[in-house]
């Protein structure tokens, strides 16, 4: 099944593990991205990046090059833009990465998270859950058996990832009930 990795426009199959952190490896192989290329993988345009960077959602790129951890940052922010306000994004990912725009206090990579979050999409879709509802005690559970390696910067940080991911599973299955319910009322006969 092809599909398109959640927040970019790149096309892969959902179905194995670590797929995101293969596709990102190899595209940040050569180093950083510039705006443009950010702009292509992501489908936004270039002023949103630029203006995200200036609110200090993101540190500030370097030589005009986007690390792997920035564009997973942008990445993150485009996908649960959908069903989230961008005050609530930012707030979630500052509960776990304290100062959006200072990379030396985060309790995760944003790299890191993007592959954790993907991961879990790719368990649900092999599931059959794709776009179904899911037992939260279940997501619970491999949450925290994902996470079973994540070593804590501090204490709760774990805890506090714990309960992020299960707020972005939620979120995409929510995008996906939407656009779902969006293509069945295409299908009525409205006469609006």
């Amino acid at each position: 099944m092809i599909a398109v990795l959640p927040g970019t426009t790149i096309q892969t199959g959902l179905d194995k593990q670590d797929i995101s952190k293969q596709i990102f490896d190899n595209i940040f192989a050569a180093g950083g991205l510039v705006l443009s290329q950010v702009s292509q993988l992501t489908n936004l345009e270039s002023y949103v990046i630029q203006n995200w960077v200036k609110r200090g959602f993101l540190s500030s790129p370097v030589n005009k090059r986007y690390s792997k951890r920035q564009f997973c940052r942008i990445v993150i922010i485009n996908m649960l833009k959908d069903t989230l306000r961008l005050d609530k994004i930012t707030g979630m990912l500052s509960y776990i990465n304290g100062v959006l725009s200072d990379e030396s206090d985060d309790a995760i990579d944003d790299n890191q998270l993007y592959n954790y979050y993907v991961n879990l999409i790719v368990q649900l879709n092999k599931r059959g859950h794709e776009v179904s509802y899911i037992d939260n005690n279940k997501l619970c559970e491999s949450v925290i058996n994902m996470l079973h390696d994540y070593k804590e910067p501090f204490t709760g940080a774990k805890k506090r990832l714990q309960k992020v991911l299960v707020i972005m599973v939620n979120a995409h299955l929510s995008a996906l009930l939407s656009k779902k319910t969006e293509l069945l009322i295409g299908e009525l006969d409205l006469k609006i």
